[in-house]
């Protein structure tokens, strides 16, 4: 994990709650995609932002849910490079890495978005954890 801020000074910002079940990921996902070409970004430029933001999702999905519980995006755009990306879900207890196999169908979303990502990382909340991330455009 990166230590470095994940705070992005925004001109722009949205953020949406979302029920946790597989097709939420698709709704947050196209919701974001809206927010991003309502601000200006160009579609080829959004597409790293949203692959960061449908991999933490499906994290908040599989690994984030409470029964009963919403999860939360937030998207913040400086306008000119730099956009956070923030997911928060109440379930406890960090993410790591994993060290998929190269067979294997799941274990690869935070190497995907250590990949994209300028910077991430997670903070602890009263309950449960935001998972952050900082993609340059």
């Amino acid at each position: 994990m990166n230590a470095q801020s994940h705070d992005v000074n925004p001109r722009h910002g949205w953020k949406q709650r979302f029920t946790p079940v597989p097709p939420s990921v698709h709704r947050a996902r196209h919701a974001a995609e809206a927010a991003l070409h309502g601000w200006g970004v160009a579609p080829g430029s959004a597409q790293a932002v949203l692959l960061v933001l449908s991999e933490l999702a499906t994290n908040a999905v599989r690994h984030g849910r409470v029964p009963g519980r919403y999860y939360e995006v937030r998207i913040a755009y400086d306008a000119e490079k730099l956009v956070g990306i923030e997911v928060s879900d109440p379930r406890e207890g960090l993410p790591r890495l994993g060290d998929a196999s190269p067979d294997a169908e799941r274990g690869r979303g935070l190497a995907i978005v250590e990949a994209f990502a300028e910077a991430w990382g997670v903070r602890e909340r009263i309950v449960g954890k935001t998972v952050w991330a900082r993609v340059r455009l």
